[in-house]
């Protein structure tokens, strides 16, 4: 019984009202009906304001509980906003007028029968409101085929498998606060919804999903929904996940805010960001969260989310383009295999080929074509006489749907940083086709043609270096060459210089030896010896008689003479270490 109370009263209260009113609507109807206590209180509300308008003294009384089979004069029947639904009174309504009535002859002339006068609020199957059913109508499919639980998110199985974290934290109703970090269209928000459905389906204690973003919402915002989730856990000790998307574009003040309301379990955090954590996300807000790594989904995984849009004819192909939809297999593998593991990019192109396949099936049907039509569309003729019309998603429409290739690069992500990498570690491993295929990756994801020049300019002196000294006049001509020409033009002036690096004889011998060099004088500074004074330069009178430049041997008029040039406390320290040879030292 106290967990049915508890369940009118979130109703009541998500719907707007007051506690203390819904606390006096349900104990006035017995606290079992949400319909009846909601029109209690909008029967009381209004006997109230006409009440106000009269000079009698005398309080009213309390309005009576509402019968369901006789709808107030007041106001409409609330059937509609509800899953369940009251047949329409036939019964002539004998209840007086509200004081403040206008009198009958005053009135224009109405049917008395009640579905002439409503018949969208009274017999509507539907309880969203027009607007809404408007809106949801035009979800894009993406957004409709969300998994509901964890059980339907596909991929992720490092995440949510038998005895990961998130399973066994769901199981056991202690939510913990985590940071969701992947590409684009890997189910950081599904997840994210999916783990508050399958906790409040499994446990007592469910938990409010509370969603903002980073882009749009503020400090302000985030201070709002945590007042709110605090007063709701005071109510009815229930939680709210707080998930914020984009969080990584949140500034360090911003951050800052979540950190006490974490810390003190105001909240359960969930944050989801395409970005690093470690270089956008704060430390502290790091150490109170737990940090899950998503992954792009494999071709098969997005086969499934494919083949199950296509089958739902509720929240599916069927819902976008208006009639069956079909998809050829052929179709299906080219989407999976060209949407970079994005499932948003796949459904998005899946739902623009299938309306394309419906709106060559409605031009065909205007025209009179009946039958197998060139674009794979059929009308097809059932045994009632009625035509139902059916689309096939041929690969040709995959590809219209999906001319571009998705490139995932981000010039100033980790993608840049990753890419650079892969290209600098293929010329280091002397191979030149993987080198310039990172090449090629980075110019079609539009990297500027000088950043990788430069880069290619530090590979000759740090990964070539001494093994073939003209390494670096080749990189620093194709920089000017790069500059001179832009791209296209450039791009093989780049795979040449590329090509010619990879190939090269490889010595690391320079760049240990700056390195070790770099590491002596930091460490030892403030104790940093002068130079020795046969070293000093003496152009002055005074400074030769201080002994500038004193015993200084000039080799060129003696090469065989032996002196030392490094200070005292490092003499016969070795930082090159270069053979007489030309060999491959790596």
């Amino acid at each position: 019984m106290m967990e049915e109370n508890e369940m009118e009263m979130e109703q009541l209260l998500s719907m707007g009202f007051p506690d203390e009113l819904a606390a006096q609507a349900l104990a006035a109807t017995g606290g079992k009906s949400t319909l009846k206590a909601t029109e209690w209180i909008l029967n009381h509300k209004s006997t109230t304001a006409a009440t106000t308008t009269t000079t009698t003294s005398t309080p009213p009384p309390p309005p009576p509980i509402t019968n369901n089979n006789n709808p107030s004069p007041f106001q409409p029947k609330l059937d509609r906003f509800f899953h369940f639904h009251s047949k329409p009174s036939t019964t002539n309504n004998s209840s007086p007028p509200p004081p403040n009535a206008v009198p009958q002859q005053e009135q224009p002339q109405k049917s008395t029968n009640p579905i002439s006068k409503r018949p969208k609020l009274l017999l509507s199957k539907n309880p969203l409101p027009q607007q809404q059913q408007n809106d949801k109508a035009h979800e894009p499919l993406a957004e409709r085929m969300r998994p509901r639980t964890i059980d339907n998110v596909v991929g992720q199985d490092h995440l949510l498998g038998t005895n990961s974290l998130l399973r066994s934290a769901i199981q056991c109703n202690r939510l913990p606060s985590i940071v969701l970090w992947g590409p684009p269209g890997t189910g950081k928000t599904s997840i994210a919804k999916a783990i508050v459905n399958s906790c409040s389906s499994s446990s007592s204690c469910s938990y409010r999903f509370v969603s903002l973003s980073a882009v749009t919402s503020g400090v302000k915002d985030v201070r709002d929904a945590v007042e709110d989730a605090r007063k709701l856990r005071i109510s009815n000790s229930k939680r709210t996940v707080l998930f914020v998307d984009e969080v990584h574009r949140f500034n360090k003040s911003q951050q800052d805010s979540f950190l006490p309301v974490i810390e003190d379990g105001s909240i359960v955090f969930m944050g989801a960001t395409t970005e690093n954590p470690s270089f956008h996300l704060i430390t502290p807000l790091l150490s109170r969260c737990r940090v899950l790594t998503l992954n792009p989904l494999k071709p098969h995984h997005v086969v499934v989310l494919l083949k199950r849009a296509t089958g739902d004819l509720d929240k599916g192909l069927a819902r976008s383009a208006g009639m069956r939809v079909d998809v050829n297999e052929e179709a299906v593998e080219f989407i999976s295999a060209n949407c970079d593991g994005d499932a948003r990019v796949a459904l998005n192109a899946l739902e623009i080929s299938a309306i394309s396949a419906a709106a060559r099936v409605h031009g065909d049907q205007s025209k009179g074509v009946e039958g197998e039509t060139q674009g794979g569309n059929l009308l097809e003729n059932e045994e009632n006489g009625v035509c139902s019309l059916k689309a096939i998603v041929t690969l040709d429409y995959a590809k219209e749907a999906l001319q571009s290739k998705h490139l995932a690069y981000d010039k100033d992500g980790d993608e840049h940083y990753n890419l650079i990498s892969a290209l600098h570690k293929s010329m280091r491993g002397s191979d030149a086709d993987a080198a310039i295929y990172w090449l090629a990756r980075m110019l079609e994801g539009g990297e500027q043609p000088l950043y990788i020049a430069r880069r290619l300019i530090r590979f000759a002196s740090e990964d070539v270096g001494l093994a073939d000294p003209s390494a670096l006049n080749q990189a620093v001509a194709c920089y000017q060459a790069c500059h001179f020409l832009g791209m296209p033009e450039c791009n093989v002036i780049l795979a040449q210089c590329v090509a010619y690096l990879a190939l090269a004889p490889k010595s690391v011998s320079l760049y240990r030896a700056i390195e070790a060099a770099q590491k002596v004088v930091r460490e030892s500074v403030g104790q940093n010896e002068g130079v020795p004074l046969h070293l000093r330069n003496a152009p002055t009178k005074l400074m030769k008689e201080l002994g500038y430049a004193k015993d200084y041997i000039y080799t060129p008029d003696n090469p065989s003479a032996t002196q030392s040039y490094l200070p005292p406390s490092l003499q016969g320290y070795k930082f090159l270490d270069w053979p007489n040879s030309n060999k491959n030292d790596g």
